[in-house]
Formats: C-alpha cells, structure tokens, sequence
C-alpha cells in the first residue's frame, strides 16, 4: 500500500475578500499556523491557490492528524479545514488517495466528488475528473449513493502544481480575521464566564488581546487569579490572548467603601478600573477597551450606568455580548472550553465591599461630584506601577520594550 504524505488543508473566506492588501493577512495567518502547531510534526506551510497547506511529516499517524486539524480549526481566521494527503497528478493514484480518505473519514452512506483543476497543464479537465474519479469510487464504494446536494460526505480533489491533493474529512473553522490584522485591545478579564468570551470574540476579529484582571487581593484570596490563568491557557492553544495584566484592587476598593456613598460603589468601581486598563493601553499602545457586559443583565450594565462608566475613560469600549443572553453566552463558552473553569466559585473584586441597593440609573454628575472626594489620579498611578503581567502565547504579539 502506498504511503501518502498527510496533509492539511485551511480554507479562509473572509481574507480572500480582501483587496490588495490580503497577503498581508494570509501572511499573518500562516505564522500564526506555523507557531500554533510548533509541537505537532509539521514538515512545512505553504501558501497556495487561495488556502494555505499544512504538509506533515512521512508516518505521521491519522490521530496526529486529526489532533493537529482541530487545533487548527479553533485559529481565528480558518473557516474551514480538510484533512487529506498528498499525491501524483495521476487519476488511479488519486483515486486510490480518495479511497484511503474516504475509508479514515468515517461512516457514510452518500458522497459527492469535487474536484479542481488549478493548472490547466493537467490534461484532463475539472468535470471530467469528476466523472472518472466519482465512477471509480461508486465502485470501490457501492453501498454509498451519489448526492450532489447535502452528501455525508464530500471528497475533494485538487491538482495544483506539480501534485495533487486527496481529502474527504473536512471541518468547520471558527473564521474571522487572523490575531494580529487588527490592533490589540485591553480586555477587562474576570474569572466570570461573560468576559472570556468577549476577549475571545475580539480575538475572532483579528485583535490581539491583552487582559487585565482585577483581584480582590489582599482583601480576598488569590483563588480569582489562578483561574483567569486556567482560562488564559485554554484560550492561548489557539493565541487568543496575550497577556494578563493582574491588579491588586482589594485595597483601594476598601478605600472607596469608607469614602463614597454606598449606592455609587460599583460605579466609582468600574471607572477606576477603566481608567487603569487605559493607562495600561497607553503602554501597550491598544486602541480599545473590551468588557464582557450584556445589557441589563447586572445593575451596574443599564444604559445609565454603562454611560457614567464610559465618561472615564476617552478610549472607545466595545461590548461584543452587549446584546446577548446569558444561555447564548453559557453556550459559546462551553464551546471554548472555558465554562466548567469560570462556574467554579472564587471570591474576587466584582463581590467585593458591595451595597446592598446599588444605583441602576446613575447621573454623571453625581459620579463626579462622588470622585471629587477621592485620589482618583494618584490610584490610577500606584495601581498601573504594580499590575503584574503573565505572557501567553500569542504569536502576533510583541511586548513594548520600554518601561512602564
């Protein structure tokens, strides 16, 4: 039995959109691919005819494959994979790729074939390996009904330069834009199943994301913190996080506790945290910040509130769930792999020193008048200066050089 060398294949949309500038983001997709699958035995990418192709190394066995295919889905920016092999441009060898595929794919009780020509130095044209390589297979294959409309299965075929490549197992990606096309944002990252999943969503669209978690410490325990990093080392197996600023906040919470008036705590709270993650922008030169609210799902995200918490800061905010359900994001975030960690109980700063009436319809100018009686400025200062960072992998990032 001959021995083909695996491949595989990533297939984006939304890049070949692009206009003149998309190899800047196929580019970006592909060292994003090289770095993320470094621990897999990866022979070489090459970018070719509108995808980029993943060669893996002679006698690597089908559950590699299949591992490092999946791993390869969850990368923003891959709307679809397909594993395969690689073959001669030759129909009896690629038919018999195509039975070796079909036969590793699983069961199925209908296929179609779709094949391409991508070199018109191939004699033989793209209908007609259709016909020839689909006839053949109903052979090797005659349980299995030809369906050209929603088959079990669909068997690829594609002659390029100098080969050909052989694949019926294909995936769903996550699509999107490739980290690193688009800017990096500083993402407020609790250890709360809402905002891991707005970073991850900021990520989908190319951002680079850099989180900033603030813990109750020393008023609470640390517990909060070791479970962003579990959720920050789910979310770096495909690089969508950076790194994860932690600020110890239980003090200064304190502070506004005794100073402030009860029902404006977790206002004054969030503006504060606001305005240190923008502090912490200007030295990871981010153009946004990111939340995880949802409206009106909490008194602190009504129209009112989500406005006197926006005035602090002059960066824009962008709230990706703004307008979703708590099951929608229960859902998306067991699809990440990030619910069973953000469900386990851990005290931190959002339970922290709160009223029991807080404000749900705050006026900016009370919040003002509020903040006039604290060292707003001097906070933002000391608690930027002692935030502690935790890198993750991320290929596109790179972190500033200079001082804080």
């Amino acid at each position: 039995m001959t021995d083909y060398q695996r491949i595989i294949l990533v297939h984006y949309h939304e890049i070949g959109l692009k206009g003149h500038n998309r190899a800047s983001f196929e580019t970006r997709l592909q060292k994003n691919l090289e770095a993320l699958l470094a621990g897999y035995p990866v022979v070489t990418i090459h970018r070719i005819s509108g995808r980029i192709c993943v060669f893996l190394r002679e006698g690597t066995g089908w559950d590699t494959a299949v591992e490092a295919s999946e791993l390869a889905r969850g990368v923003p920016g891959v709307a679809r994979v397909s594993s395969g092999f690689k073959c001669e441009r030759d129909l009896d060898v690629m038919v018999d790729a195509a039975e070796r595929a079909m036969r590793e794919a699983g069961e199925f009780a209908s296929f179609k074939v779709a094949a391409r020509r991508n070199h018109t130095d191939f004699a033989v044209g793209s209908m007609d390996m259709n016909r020839i390589i689909g006839a053949k297979l109903c052979a090797a294959f005659p349980e299995a009904e030809v369906r050209m409309k929603g088959p079990d299965l669909m068997v690829g075929v594609e002659v390029v330069q100098n080969a050909s490549y052989v694949y019926a197992r294909s995936r769903p990606g996550i699509g999107g834009l490739p980290v690193g096309s688009s800017g990096t944002v500083m993402c407020l990252l609790s250890s709360g199943i809402d905002s891991p999943v707005a970073l991850w969503r900021l990520a989908r669209r190319g951002a680079v994301c850099v989180g900033v978690h603030f813990s109750g410490r020393p008023q609470t325990s640390d517990e909060s913190e070791y479970l962003v990093d579990d959720i920050a080392h789910v979310l770096e197996r495909t690089g969508c996080v950076a790194r994860v600023y932690v600020v110890p906040f239980g003090d200064v919470q304190r502070e506004i506790s005794l100073l402030a008036p009860p029902s404006l705590r977790v206002i004054l709270y969030r503006r504060l945290m606001f305005k240190v993650t923008e502090r912490l922008a200007a030295y990871e030169h981010a153009g946004a910040l990111v939340t995880g609210e949802s409206l009106g799902q909490v008194a602190s995200q009504t129209l009112e509130n989500i406005r006197a918490t926006d005035a602090a800061v002059g960066l824009p905010v962008f709230r990706p769930l703004i307008g979703t359900d708590k099951l929608e994001i229960i859902a998306q975030a067991e699809e990440l792999g990030t619910f069973a960690i953000s469900s386990q109980d851990a005290p931190d700063c959002c339970t922290l020193f709160m009223p029991r009436k807080p404000e749900t319809h705050a006026k900016l100018a009370d919040v003002l008048k509020a903040e006039e009686a604290l060292p707003i400025d001097r906070w933002v200062e000391e608690l930027a200066a002692v935030a502690e960072p935790h890198d993750y992998a991320c290929p596109a990032y790179r972190a500033p050089k200079r001082p804080r």
